[in-house]
């Protein structure tokens, strides 16, 4: 139930009179305001546009939507009148210097989820704020370049049914849903709480002939139901839009496993550090989940490339701490074929 704390109330209080805490309540207070903006053309859908059209590709091959370049400009006007000093975005080659001398930096996913765009499934922004190291000019790429342990806030806004912002400071996790009456977030949920276990997994399954041992053997531990080696019976969900996967795994439980494979291109996984693993894995260890390569935790992991992918697991602790299990404990390794016994799946 609501307490009807605002999100600029909430961030007020939270603030005080620190200033690097204050800077980063007036980030996301932009991020916020660019939300509601991105709200609105996503509930115009069609009428504001061919939003699904493909308007080229982003770095690493993506293809680009009109949405997606929407998103990115509204962010990168509302950032600029923000305190940060650069803004670094999956639709962008390189950092977008904004304001020199400000103690912020913020990596954005602008618009998750783009190809459902035309088919009304949930969609996302997802954000990441990090204090500008000292002595930095503050939009090089090395001040992206840093483990997800060392942000200060981050979190998503999701365009469904509702529009909600979900966020955490480093002090848990609150969501907060938009009062369309009032223009303003709301909210809804304080201190968050994910479910140590978990029945419900959210995985691709298409793929089950690309993966390695380790996760196909995971997959059939599930799949064996109440007669196999997990005791109880699973569900399975996939929306692919990993904003909404996100949203339901803090709403009600679950598990997202997202590896790498062997097909060209998604050998090294295929979500981004920067902009999507980090953000959404802080999210949940301050929910009381985790997220993984499935070898090793996401948060300490330190990019090398502004655009670098990795494998991602992330929801009910046990659940996450079960498919790393399977990946660094050899006695969980079944027989396979030559293939599968030598190609590392999740590679690091």
């Amino acid at each position: 139930m609501s307490d009807h704390i605002t999100l600029e109330q909430h961030l007020e209080t939270w603030a005080g009179a620190d200033y690097l805490r204050s800077a980063t309540a007036a980030t996301v207070a932009s991020l916020a305001s660019a939300a509601r903006e991105i709200a609105g053309i996503v509930e115009a859908g069609p009428l504001a546009g061919a939003l699904g059209a493909h308007r080229g590709e982003a770095k690493g091959g993506d293809f680009q939507t009109e949405l997606d370049v929407r998103a990115n400009d509204l962010l990168a006007v509302a950032l600029a009148r923000a305190p940060v000093a650069a803004l670094a975005s999956e639709e962008m080659d390189a950092p977008l210097p904004l304001n020199a001398g400000a103690p912020l930096a913020v990596a954005l996913d602008p618009l998750d989820g783009s190809s459902n765009i035309d088919t009304n499934v949930s969609i996302g922004t997802i954000f990441s704020l990090l204090p500008v190291p000292p002595g930095s000019g503050g939009a090089e790429p090395a001040v992206f370049l840093r483990p997800g342990s060392d942000q200060v806030a981050a979190g998503y806004a999701i365009y469904g049914p509702q529009t909600a912002f979900v966020l955490t400071l480093g002090e848990g996790t609150d969501v907060f849903t938009l009062d369309p009456a009032r223009g303003t977030f709301v909210r809804t949920a304080a201190g968050v709480r994910v479910p140590v276990r978990t029945r419900e997994f959210a995985v691709n399954a298409s793929n089950y002939r690309h993966w390695d041992a380790p996760v196909r053997q995971w997959f059939d531990d599930c799949l064996a139901g109440a007669e196999g080696p997990r005791g109880e019976n699973f569900n399975m969900r996939w929306i692919a839009s990993m904003v909404a996967e996100a949203h339901r795994i803090l709403v009600r439980g679950g598990i997202y496993v997202y590896p790498g494979d062997a097909r060209e291109g998604y050998r090294n996984g295929r979500l981004r550090l920067i902009y999507e693993a980090n953000p959404i894995a802080f999210l949940m260890e301050q929910a009381g989940g985790a997220a993984s390569t499935g070898r090793a935790r996401i948060l300490d992991r330190v990019p090398r490339m502004l655009h670098e992918r990795v494998p991602l697991v992330f929801g009910a602790r046990e659940d996450v701490e079960r498919v790393d299990r399977h990946h660094l404990s050899p006695e969980q390794k079944p027989e396979r074929s030559p293939l599968f016994a030598q190609r590392g799946l999740f590679r690091v």
